[in-house]
This record gives C-alpha cells, structure tokens and sequence, in this order.
C-alpha cells in the first residue's frame, strides 16, 4: 500500500501533467461540430467492441489498438456498451494520445428503449447518468448516444417519443452537475419508412431543451462499385438540407459486395456531402462471425478450447489487419481531409431554424406534431399523441432526479485530506506561475 503523502502527491503530480497535455474538446453549435481549438470537427470513426461488456478495460490492447488506428488514419471510435464501474483511465489515455475520441452509447441491453413497449423510467434514468458520471471526465469523449436503431418501422414510431425524453432528461442531468456540454443525441437506422420524419422529429420543437443535439445513422446503402446517386446518398442529402444540428454517419460497410471498397467515404467526407455531414463510422475494427472485421487477433479457434474466444474470434492480441478491407479504407482516409469552416467564422454567420415537427400519416409516422414528451416513468396513449393532443398518462410519473444514482462521502483519513488540500495549493500555485 502506498504511503497516505504519496497517495495524494500522485493525483497531483497527474493533474499538473494534464495542464501540458490537454485534449481539445468536442461542441456541438449550429449543424456542425466543432474542436476547442475552433477548427470544424470531421469523423473517421471506427466502431469498436472487442467484448460484450466492455472493450475499455485493458490498457494494453487499447494501447496496440490505437496504435493500429493511428496507422488506418481513424481519429473516433464507437462502443456500445461500457461497465460505469471499471477503470478506464488506461484506455482512455491511450485513445488520447493517439487522437482519437470516444463516442460512446448509454444504454445497454437491460436498459435499452424497447421499440415494442416503450418505457422510460428512472431507473433507465439511473443506468444512463452512471455511464455519463464515468465518462465526462475525459475530455477525449466526445459524444453520448441514448439509443442504437430504437425504431425499425414506421408502427413503432411513437417509441420517438421516449428517445426525445431520454435527450430531454439527459441534457438536465448533465447541465444539473455543471458537466461540460458533451453533446446528446441518437443513432438510428436507416429505415426509408422513417426519413426525414424521425430526424426532424429529434431536432424539431420550440423548446431547445427538449431537441437531440445531433443526428446520426447507420447506413448500409451504398454497396461495393456504386454512385452518389445510385446508392441513395443523394436523398440522404437532400433530406440533410439546412437541417439544424450535426449529422454523421454512425456505422456504414456494406459487405454485399466484397472486397469493401469503401468508396462512399469520398462522398461523405468530399464535395457531395462535406459541407452538410460531419464524417462517419465504419463497421467494425474486430474480425467476427459476420465478416465486418477490419482486423484479426489471429486465427478462428475452437470456442470450446480458448472460452475467451467469443464464437471462437480471439478478442485480444496483436491486431493483423485484413486485407484487402483494411487498406482500402485506409487508402480512402489518406486522401480525405476536409477542414470546414473556423469557429469564429460559423458563428458569426449561422443562423439556422429547428424543422417542423412531422404531421402523423395513416399507417405511417404516428407522433403528431410537438406532442408533449412523457415524463419519467410515464406510459402514453398512443392515440393522443397520434392526435397531437395532450398526452393522458397510463402509469406512474415522477420527476427526472437530479442525482439519480445517489451517493455519500465516507468519513476519516482528515488529516490526510488536509495535507492533500495543503499540497493542491501549492500545485495550483506552480502551475499558475508556469
């Protein structure tokens, strides 16, 4: 065990090194994003879920994983699915110094919105601000989303309704603990029966505390050889028009056709749709049973002779990248660098209206107008809000909790603590003088 003085010069000494290797942070304003440095930010994601639980727990594969990264040109990553209790320093770390951001999902399987019976309730509510309490903290975390492909048709679209409060609910939760304002919003999918309904639904509305902060989807579209125009990118920008907060593409990889050649990276990040869209994510860094995998641990194994391998894919190892899927992208990126507009130059300019909220369809889009959001714990009657009348509550409803996830301070170790608050000061002081 380290001695209590040391205890509390480690921190410290931590903290100090943090003011000489400061990660610029990301912002949301207007339909862009945006680095603490002023420069527009541009996503070359990749979205990375070693394990089911959670990918951020061991250090060393971070470490060749970011290192691996840095080589594909990729400055993002996506995880699903993340345990608030682990310790993440080391990963985060690595993915720090190697430029790349987190963008990272709060909910999880047994938290999820359910398309069918949606529900937003508090203890929903408790899950999410654990996941945000965790990783607010770095500043290489770049986003939170509340929801993965909650809707897949247009008969379950009043479950939008319960995303939008999810937003709602986070967005306070996160300004009520003086957070930094990492930007909430949605990952949907790309469901024809759904555009552009669902996506000025999230951004529509006169209240701002109430609209996502970005819009994102996951995009299969555009398959092998194809165009702008054939693969429905086309519409995907025309739909994005003037649209009011960031949009991005959050998993894209077709693999119909193999080998990937990853050539709608040049629209999404060229000409055709750079100056609407904020980059993308590809599908996935690890080589699994669905064929998406940029790179291998190794052979496929026997699961039944290595458990740690899921569906017998090594999880962990030096990462091999596989070809040809690898290097086409990683030829794509190369060539790929948009540089937007400068901060001080947008926002002297912007001025960009929320939609109109999307009018319900018979057997179509459901949710009528602005319809009021259910609160925590509400269920809603579908035909209200299919009316755009006020909703009527079929279940309990409570407020959105501060501090949903409680917590207390433990007493003893004063004396350390008052050495500790002695040695800060001294530090702040040394600190300010440099």
């Amino acid at each position: 065990m380290l001695p209590p003085a040391f205890s509390c010069w480690a921190p410290l000494l931590l903290s100090v090194a943090q003011v000489f290797a400061v990660t610029p942070t990301i912002t949301a304003v207007g339909s862009k994003f945006f680095t603490s440095d002023g420069d527009q930010f541009y996503i070359k994601g990749i979205a990375y879920q070693l394990v089911s639980t959670d990918p951020l727990l061991d250090t060393d594969q971070c470490k060749r994983d970011a290192k691996q990264m840095q080589d594909l040109g990729a400055n993002a990553i996506r995880v699903y699915h993340v345990d608030p209790a682990g310790d993440h320093r080391g990963c985060m770390a690595a993915f720090a110094d190697a430029g790349i951001y987190l963008f990272v999902d709060l909910d999880d399987f047994p938290t999820q919105i359910q398309p069918e019976s949606p529900a937003w309730n508090q203890s929903q509510l408790a899950a999410f601000s654990t996941v945000m309490d965790e990783f607010q903290k770095y500043d290489n975390t770049a986003l939170f989303f509340v929801g993965n492909e909650v809707l897949t048709t247009a008969e379950v679209s009043n479950a939008a309704l319960y995303v939008k409060a999810a937003v709602r609910d986070m967005k306070a939760y996160r300004d009520s603990k003086n957070y930094r304002k990492i930007p909430i919003g949605y990952s949907a999918a790309d469901v024809p029966g759904l555009r552009p309904m669902l996506q000025n639904y999230l951004a529509c509305g006169d209240n701002d505390a109430e609209r996502a902060e970005f819009y994102s989807l996951n995009v299969y579209e555009w398959c092998g050889d194809s165009s702008y125009d054939g693969s429905g990118y086309a519409e995907l920008q025309k739909n994005a028009t003037w649209y009011n907060i960031p949009l991005f593409v959050s998993e894209t990889g077709c693999r119909i056709s193999k080998p990937r050649l990853f050539s709608d990276q040049a629209a999404i990040l060229g000409l055709k749709m750079a100056d609407t869209w904020s980059g993308t994510i590809v599908y996935e860094w690890i080589e699994e049973e669905n064929d998406y995998g940029l790179i291998s641990y190794g052979p496929k194994v026997d699961p039944m002779v290595s458990t740690a391998a899921l569906d017998g894919f090594p999880r962990s190892g030096t990462p091999m990248t596989v070809s040809p899927d690898y290097g086409n992208l990683k030829s794509q990126w190369a060539t790929l660098s948009p540089t937007g507009v400068k901060f001080s130059d947008y926002t002297a300019s912007v001025s960009i209206s929320p939609p109109l909220c999307p009018t319900s369809t018979p057997g179509g889009w459901i949710v009528n107008g602005n319809a009021a959001l259910p609160s925590v714990g509400q269920t809603l009657d579908s035909a209200a809000t299919a009316s755009g009348g006020t909703p009527t509550s079929t279940g309990s409803a409570s407020k959105p909790s501060a501090s949903p996830t409680g917590g207390g301070t433990t007493a003893g170790g004063k004396e350390v603590t008052g050495m500790c608050l002695g040695l800060l000061g001294v530090m702040l002081g040394f600190v300010v003088w440099l």
